[in-house]
């Protein structure tokens, strides 16, 4: 058994960036817990967009949330320029934000599979 558990702080970027992922009609949008497979970060925020400008929407969304929020901004960003899968990192947690073939395509969930995933839903 694990004594492994992720940091206050990722929890609350995650959850964050998850909300506002919802808010701005991302689907499927999951919290999975790779800190015990994975060095460089604690959870993965995965979430989906139909199209590639919901998808630049939904990434706008979340920085602006986890910078309102928390006062944190991103330490990099990918695949801008394309919108069919950007990855926007904060270090403990890494959000990918994809176009739905795309995410049908790299099964980024399956890779994962062993993981918990967090809730993040807020109750109310």
């Amino acid at each position: 058994m694990s004594t492994y558990t992720p940091q206050p702080d990722a929890l609350r970027i995650a959850k964050v960036a998850a909300q506002a992922a919802d808010e701005k009609q991302a689907t499927d949008v999951t919290v999975l817990d790779v800190g015990e497979i994975l060095a460089i970060t604690d959870l993965f925020v995965v979430a989906s967009a139909g199209n590639k400008r919901q998808v630049r929407t939904i990434c706008d969304a979340i920085t602006d949330a986890v910078r309102r929020e928390t006062g944190r901004s991103p330490l990099s960003s990918e695949g801008v320029t394309e919108q069919q899968w950007i990855l926007i990192d904060y270090g403990s947690v890494v959000i990918h934000v994809f176009d739905d073939e795309t995410r049908r395509f790299y099964e980024i969930e399956r890779l994962y599979r062993d993981v918990p995933a967090v809730s993040w839903r807020l109750v109310s």
